[in-house]
């Protein structure tokens, strides 16, 4: 993801009329000076957004760490007029910048003294601006909900495991996987999330005393249980609560001799660092780029050093320093054993992440299990997406440590109907989480004209809750159930939505299950096509993306593959609009970037085809380039769950099964469940930083039925963003950009409302 930021930085810079240089090798190259120091144009950027790594290198360096360097860095910036500073690295690499801007000032009378620059270039250059942008695949930076690098890594991390699943079922092993994090166990904590390992060592939360017999009772019940596969996690930096390291070997001597299970270890080591930047690194590092522009614009010798960085779904800016002393205190809490106090200090995200793998690893003793005398049913409504099964299990698996009995019902409301409805238990659902499509079964049917026989069915299995994950069919379906309860006392339950459609066009919600496996489908096929398109030279792509009226994919999909246009319903266009933008082509097939890639939404406009914007392109575009179309289709409903859908799933799913075990209690009265408030019809979806519960009721005035969209939607905003990454002239609006903020240490009371 680093590449998309150097990409969006220097765009926006040039945008913005700025000079901008590349440093090559770090900080090495900015003491060295010569050729290490570049200033750089708009196409030097050109094809680097897939691209893993850095195109400008990084390097760990000496010299810098002494104040000779440092003046040597400053001499060779102020001789080309630099005074404001990008960095992307970890805290190592910011605090470094923070000490050098610190400094500046008596380096420059230094440099001034040594005859190496004039008293005017003193006064001139008088202040170094610095913004940081957190590269980092542990995610160790505090202050930010998601650092760049991060979800790539998970990415391999899952394509590994997913690998591996299939051998270890097969032939019955153990596997225990070694993932990086040598102070932080992010990358081990979700990805054992996103895989439902059996255990997991992570550094911020050790195991408590007798871990060891702990650990084989678990993977030894979960072998009886006809599990024929276990998978542990280690992080590299894991300890034990005497702080003493536990490594994947001690792992492995300690199955293999107390249980005598056939187990293997596989270190992951630097494939987590590599491959291919995954479309939410590539959309969050371009976002942040033209972010940490502004913020370098907007600087004064009063404003300090800032990080850009993503708070739920929002950019903010904070200071660096605040977030690199938390990051330190979190390594402290953890050398003197505080470990409680470390987890807290990572952050909410962390914590959430950490206490949703408590509640769906290890399943309580029976015996031990509170009896509610409930019955919860959790169906899939609408078209699939992937990430359902993560949710379904998630809601399963809550709803058993509950107390509650759960039923399946299979192929959504029209199999409610046919009294397709079975009681589900915990193993039913062990290793859902890496499965795409609905394993229950889905169906677009709305429960209206069966009301009557789901009526039958509720009352026949005594069902007292319902839980639905699903699309906007789901929404529509909880309002007719919700309308029907005048009618019929079975539906005077509490029931909550989760949104899950790869459209992302549900109410209520920033963020649908499913959406982000469709995009990095339509990225990697982005990609590939413009491989195709370069090779063959001036050649331009059209390719038609899902999402029925919402543009989301066909947007989002343009950002993060680098695309000229993105054609949406939601922003009309016209015959001059397209007239444009095959000027706009016909101009860029004069650079050295001789290929296009043009990103329709299905339904954006009903004259204005794919067929015909081909057609129109192809006529236009003679002589100059040819054209070719691709429709995408279903492929973008299908495939493995992306490592943000099955966290995203498995997290939002498991707070909606604690909001009803809530309302069950507050609703039961007299020996029954009755609840026939708006309140106790509600979607759980993601706002901005929080995820909110809302009354279906309450989003009707926010919704286009029409067209089966959210009246306002946030992405909307991102579209300058993709049309400045595109050269063209258009207006942003910084009004939505981050003010300076502080880190906010979170108080245990506020870890209930949760960020993701």
């Amino acid at each position: 993801g680093m590449n998309a930021a150097v990409r969006a930085v220097v765009r926006m810079g040039i945008y913005v009329k700025a000079k901008v240089y590349f440093v090559y090798e770090g900080y090495q190259g900015m003491v060295d000076g010569g050729d290490n120091i570049v200033e750089v144009s708009w196409e030097s950027v050109s094809s680097i957004l897939q691209v893993g790594g850095t195109v400008i290198g990084s390097a760990r360096c000496k010299s810098f760490r002494t104040r000779e360097g440092r003046l040597q860095a400053a001499c060779n910036l102020v001789q080309r007029g630099i005074t404001n500073l990008c960095v992307i690295g970890g805290d190592g690499s910011l605090t470094g910048a923070n000490l050098f801007r610190e400094e500046w000032s008596g380096l420059l009378e230094e440099l001034a003294k040594k005859g190496k620059i004039d008293q005017e270039a003193v006064k001139k250059y008088a202040y170094l601006n610095i913004v940081g942008m957190v590269g980092s695949i542990d995610n160790d930076f505090c202050g930010t909900d998601m650092t760049i690098g991060t979800d790539s890594a998970l990415h391999r991390i899952i394509e590994v495991v997913d690998a591996i699943m299939t051998t270890a079922q097969s032939h019955q092993r153990t596997f225990v996987l070694e993932v990086m994090g040598r102070h932080c166990g992010y990358l081990a904590l979700v990805s054992a999330l996103a895989c439902g390992a059996d255990w997991v060592f992570i550094p911020e939360y050790p195991p408590e005393e007798g871990w060891e017999d702990l650990m084989c009772v678990k993977l030894s019940e979960n072998r009886a249980r006809k599990k024929r596969l276990n998978i542990i996690i280690v992080a590299e930096g894991a300890i034990d609560c005497h702080n003493k390291p536990i490594t994947s070997e001690k792992v492995k001597e300690l199955v293999v001799q107390r249980l005598g299970f056939d187990t293997r270890v596989t270190i992951l080591g630097h494939v987590q660092r590599g491959g291919t930047p995954s479309a939410f690194d590539r959309i969050l590092a371009s976002r942040m780029g033209v972010e940490a522009v502004l913020a370098l614009l907007e600087g004064t010798p009063a404003t300090p050093a800032c990080v850009v960085s993503l708070s739920g779904n929002q950019s903010v800016r904070l200071p660096l320093m605040e977030c690199v002393q938390m990051t330190q205190q979190v390594q402290k809490a953890m050398d003197e054993g505080r470990f409680i106090e470390a987890v807290r200090l990572r952050g909410r995200s962390f914590e959430n992440n950490l206490n949703t793998y408590k509640l769906l690893s290890q399943k309580k003793p029976d015996a031990e299990l509170p009896k509610s005398n409930f019955n919860v049913a959790v169906l899939n409504v609408g078209a699939p997406a992937a990430g359902m099964n993560a949710a379904v299990r998630a809601a399963v698996r809550v709803g058993i440590t509950e107390g509650h009995k759960m039923f399946a019902v299979i192929d959504g409301f029209e199999g409610f109907a046919k009294g397709k409805i079975k009681e589900i238990t915990w193993g039913d659902v062990g290793g859902w989480t890496g499965q795409g499509g609905s394993i229950l079964g889905t169906k677009r049917t709305l429960p209206a004209k069966y009301l009557e026989k789901i009526a039958d069915q509720m009352r026949t299995n005594n069902i007292n809750a319902l839980m639905v994950i699903g699309g906007f069919e789901a929404y529509l379906g909880l309002l007719e159930l919700s309308a029907a309860r005048e009618k019929y006392d079975e539906f005077c339950v509490p029931m909550v939505m989760v949104p899950a459609t790869v459209s992302n066009n549900v109410p209520g919600s920033d963020f649908s299950i499913g959406a982000d496996t469709a995009l990095n489908t339509i990225t990697d096929t982005c990609d590939r096509i413009k491989q195709s398109a370069s090779g063959t030279k001036r050649r331009v792509f059209i390719i038609e993306t899902m999402g029925g009226y919402c543009g989301y994919l066909a947007n989002m999909g343009a950002l993060a593959a680098g695309a000229d246009a993105a054609y949406i319903f939601e922003e009309q266009f016209d015959i001059r609009e397209l007239q444009a933008n095959v000027e706009h082509l016909t101009e860029k097939m004069k650079t050295s970037i001789q290929r296009g890639l043009v990103l329709r939404n299905e339904n954006c406009n009903e004259n204005y085809t794919t067929d015909f914007i081909y057609q129109l392109y192809s006529e236009e575009g003679k002589g100059v380039f040819d054209c070719r179309k691709n429709v995408l289709g279903h492929m973008q409903q299908g495939g493995a769950p992306s490592p943000f859908d099955r966290n995203f799933g498995t997290k939002i799913s498991a707070k909606a099964m604690q909001w009803i075990s809530k309302k069950l209690v507050e609703t039961y009265r007299k020996g029954r469940v009755f609840a026939n408030t708006d309140d106790s019809v509600c979607l759980l979806g993601m706002r901005r930083r929080t995820l909110l519960f809302q009354p279906v009721a309450e989003l009707k005035n926010e919704t286009d039925f029409v067209h089966r969209i959210p009246k306002e939607q946030w992405w909307l905003k991102l579209r300058p963003l993709m049309k400045i990454l595109a050269k063209y002239k258009t207006s942003y609006d910084v009004s939505d950009s981050g003010q300076l903020e502080h880190v906010a240490m979170h108080s245990p009371k506020e870890a209930e409302t949760g960020t993701i």
